[in-house]
């Protein structure tokens, strides 16, 4: 990811598999819950196809059985023309990058109608016994890991301005997944939520979400924004600090 965007934001440029990178591929419909009212593709409903379409990715090479959980880091999405209502949707994935701790996974998106996004989403390994951050296994190396380069797991994103807008964020029961923390994809229903009143009408066309702490269900979350131009700028905070933010860029519509 290179920053190209005056607003800061990472925009996730598409990256070619290697010769020895497993390459894992599906499709996914644009369903009814999936799209705004306009037939967009939302982003919460994205991170949800990127998240199933890694864990079928998992699954399927027998990964799945390892005692690991996968938790977001950083997720950065570029859209250059976003999947509609009843679309299909052909995702490729595969790996790009690896830590001691967390790889990379790029995936491409494409829809016979002209649909296209390109997402890099950083992936935090956690014992699933522990909680603790897991050390990616040789098992990760041969599935996974040959070939790929060395990426960082460092969080870029200022804190929020002192004065910025802030207000409640409601969290739901049907927020939260298995390990009990609300999903990555709630981030971004909350992100949709800021874009429609901030800057209503216009489209996203390049997006980054980063987490820094985890949310509990009982949390007394804010979302606190700031827009410049057609750039939104999110944070969501507790007395705790600063659980989550995004940068997202916007074109007007269309």
């Amino acid at each position: 990811m290179s920053v190209d965007d005056p607003g800061g934001v990472l925009r996730a440029t598409r990256l070619g598999a290697g010769p020895h990178t497993r390459v894992f591929e599906a499709s996914w419909p644009v369903r009814l819950g999936d799209a705004n009212e306009h037939g967009r593709l939302r982003l919460d409903a994205l991170a949800r196809h990127l998240q199933d379409v890694a864990t079928d990715d998992s699954h399927d090479s027998g990964m799945g059985e390892e005692p690991i959980i996968w938790v977001v880091r950083r997720a950065a999405v570029t859209i250059e023309r976003w999947p509609r209502y009843l679309e299909s949707i052909d995702y490729r994935t595969f790996c790009t990058g690896a830590g001691p701790r967390w790889a990379e996974r790029r995936t491409s998106g494409r829809s016979g109608a002209g649909g296209h996004l390109e997402a890099a989403v950083l992936w935090a390994a956690v014992d699933a016994t522990t909680g603790r951050p897991a050390l990616l296994s040789e098992r990760f190396d041969q599935v996974w890991g040959r070939g790929v380069r060395q990426v960082s797991a460092r969080l870029l994103h200022p804190p929020p301005p002192a004065g910025a807008m802030g207000r409640p964020w409601a969290i739901r029961a049907t927020d939260l997944d298995v390990i009990g923390h609300v999903n990555n994809a709630a981030y971004w229903q909350a992100v949709e939520d800021e874009l429609a009143r901030r800057l209503p009408g216009r489209i996203p066309v390049a997006a980054e979400c980063e987490h820094r702490l985890p949310v509990d269900l009982g949390d007394q979350v804010g979302v606190v924004s700031e827009v410049k131009g057609g750039t939104l700028r999110l944070w969501l905070v507790s007395d705790g600090g600063v659980h989550a933010s995004a940068i997202v860029s916007t074109d007007p519509p269309d």
